[in-house]
């Protein structure tokens, strides 16, 4: 087993829902991918927050072992954001967002951090997410997430740190807007061609694609009955993908495609409540559970070949 390093933002977060609304609750990109990622490797977090935050919020880390000394308190308030869905809960509608605190975080690592075998870059702006790469040593494995704000706004700079990255991961439309292609197997391609060795698609409800250099696989969502608050799914997302990878120790194609499944089940927790609040209360056995659904639901039934080769195909399957 290796470690993990997730560099992102902690904020507190109110939101609204068809399901409800909560206001000041746990949220940002480091806590939800730290919290995921711990449930497999020991975790360093890196950002900061005011002297504002509460301290219960710190505990709830330390609670899952996570290595909080680089979360560094500044004085001023947390970051903050506020936003709502709507019935399809598609995709969120920002209402306020203030940067507070986190408008001047600079990352600095110190020497354990800096040789970290694996790292999550979370969603900031991609200068800083430079600045960090250029601080590691020897990474194994470095994933990267950006969001649209970035794309219109800071493709230049963006794109030099997708070309450093060995796994990149954007939701459909911000694949869709980067590649400037409505096709999403195009853009998936065309990005991979940037660097990456591997390019994860998120695609919400619909799971994920999955782009390697020997294969395009559909990875399907865990089937949930109900969802309540979709923020933060791609960060735990990310975070049970960079987790597991730090568990094995290991980054080939294969142990890619396993993490990636592994990822899909957390995903599936987070967004059963508010915050962090399913992802913290996740029971022994239950990762198992839906990793093993989420497989059932990859297999296919092996047809024959001689079948396959005649002229009645479409009546034999049928």
């Amino acid at each position: 087993m290796s470690e993990a390093l997730v560099v992102g933002s902690v904020a507190l977060d109110s939101v609204e829902t068809p399901h409800g609304n909560v206001s000041e609750v746990l949220g940002g990109s480091a806590s939800y991918g730290c919290v995921s990622a711990s449930y497999f490797a020991p975790v360093k977090m890196v950002a900061v927050v005011g002297e504002d935050f509460p301290s219960e919020h710190v505990g709830a880390f330390e609670g899952r072992g996570i290595d909080t000394s680089g979360l560094k308190s500044e004085s001023g308030q947390t970051f903050r954001w506020s936003g709502y869905y709507l019935r399809e809960m598609g995709g969120a509608h920002t209402n306020t967002t203030a940067l507070n605190v986190f408008e001047n975080f600079r990352p600095t690592l110190d020497e354990s951090q800096r040789n970290a075998p694996f790292v999550f870059l979370a969603n900031i702006q991609p200068g800083l997410q430079l600045s960090v790469l250029d601080q590691l040593t020897a990474p194994k494995a470095v994933l990267l997430d950006t969001m649209n704000f970035w794309i219109e706004g800071s493709k230049k700079e963006l794109t030099k740190v997708i070309e450093r990255v060995n796994i990149l991961l954007l939701n459909e439309e911000e694949a869709r807007q980067y590649m400037e292609t409505p096709n999403l197997i195009e853009a998936g391609l065309a990005l991979q061609e940037l660097g990456p060795q591997t390019v994860v698609i998120k695609k919400g409800e619909h799971g994920s694609l999955l782009f390697q250099r020997d294969r395009v696989m559909s990875v399907p969502a865990f089937p949930l009955r109900e969802l309540k608050d979709p923020t933060g799914a791609g960060d735990t997302f990310a975070g049970g993908l960079v987790g597991y990878l730090a568990r094995l120790n290991s980054f080939t194609d294969e142990d890619v495609r396993k993490a990636v499944v592994v990822g899909t089940a957390m995903a599936s927790f987070v967004v059963e409540d508010f915050s962090l609040r399913r992802t913290l209360a996740i029971r022994p056995g239950e990762i198992h559970q839906r990793v093993d659904r989420v497989l059932e639901m990859m297999r296919a039934p092996v047809l024959d070949q001689e079948t396959l080769a005649g002229r009645n195909l479409a009546a034999t399957i049928s």
